[in-house]
């Protein structure tokens, strides 16, 4: 058994995944399929269970990987989740980034005439912490997946900028999973999350390669837009076409996402 995981060490990273991906169907499918069959009337609530499961199950199973595969008994540091007081900082400075960000691409709109601000509701606190924590769970699943293993595998094999390109493509990718109509209408999204993959790739290499900055930022977004979205804090006055502010209100999904992204990306070169 040992000698089978040594093996898998040395192959190449996209057979390396492959495995990995193969063994975490096997462990999730199982449990997913009763789930959806039982409880498909409620999208929202079969979606919150399979993928709570999921991730705790990819939680083991990185674990499990880095002890056996890799000889490695904190993979999760290497993934750059390390504990110290300057992660938890970057992880603080990349959700004010983020918030802010995102919140100054509706500030501007507003600005230009574009939206309109409605004043907030009596849920508004409410809203605000459960899209704290909703963003947080978000940050933390994605980037310790696709900033964190994700990348930890490519970086064993390739480049550092084949490395960026293939783990940012691989983030887009993984958001279009969805009907061809959709991929189509929305397609102006994919260069967005493309230039938000860079962008998280260079704030985690440009912070000592911890996770921190990357949770803190991609919290921070989702967060802000959580707000706005389900405060319903803004109105769209239909004097640009939505492809300028934002197909179906995704504020990445249009022109002015992809200005503020690239603002973002060329900050954190730096």
């Amino acid at each position: 058994m040992n000698s089978y995981l040594n093996k898998i060490s040395k192959l190449k990273a996209p057979i390396r995944l492959l495995c990995f991906l193969g063994v975490l169907s096997i462990l999730w499918l199982p449990l997913a399929i009763p789930i959806y069959l039982f409880l498909g009337n409620n999208a929202n609530l079969t979606s919150i269970i399979t993928m709570s499961l999921l991730f705790f199950e990819l939680l083991f199973l990185w674990r499990l990987w880095g002890k056996f595969v890799y000889r490695e008994s904190k993979i999760f540091t290497r993934y750059g989740l390390e504990k110290s007081h300057r992660n938890s900082r970057e992880l603080f400075k990349g959700l004010a980034i983020g918030f802010w960000f995102c919140l100054s691409l509706f500030m501007v709109e507003a600005l230009l005439g574009w939206i309109s601000i409605i004043p907030p509701s009596t849920g508004l606190i409410r809203i605000v912490v459960e899209g704290l924590l909703s963003a947080f769970g978000i940050g933390l699943a994605e980037e310790l997946v696709f900033r964190g293993w994700l990348l930890d595998e490519l970086q064993r094999d390739y480049s550092q900028k084949t490395c960026l390109w293939v783990g940012a493509i691989a983030f887009a990718l993984a958001h279009f999973i969805k009907p061809i109509e959709a991929i189509i209408r929305t397609a102006v999204t994919f260069p967005a999350l493309i230039l938000l993959g860079i962008t998280l790739i260079l704030a985690k290499q440009n912070h000592g390669d911890r996770l921190g900055i990357c949770i803190g930022i991609h919290s921070g977004l989702v967060w802000s837009y959580y707000i706005v979205n389900v405060g319903e804090l803004i109105n769209y006055s239909d004097r640009v076409p939505l492809w300028v502010t934002g197909i179906d209100n995704n504020p990445i999904a249009g022109v002015m996402g992809l200005v503020f992204l690239t603002g973002l990306m060329c900050l954190n070169r730096y």
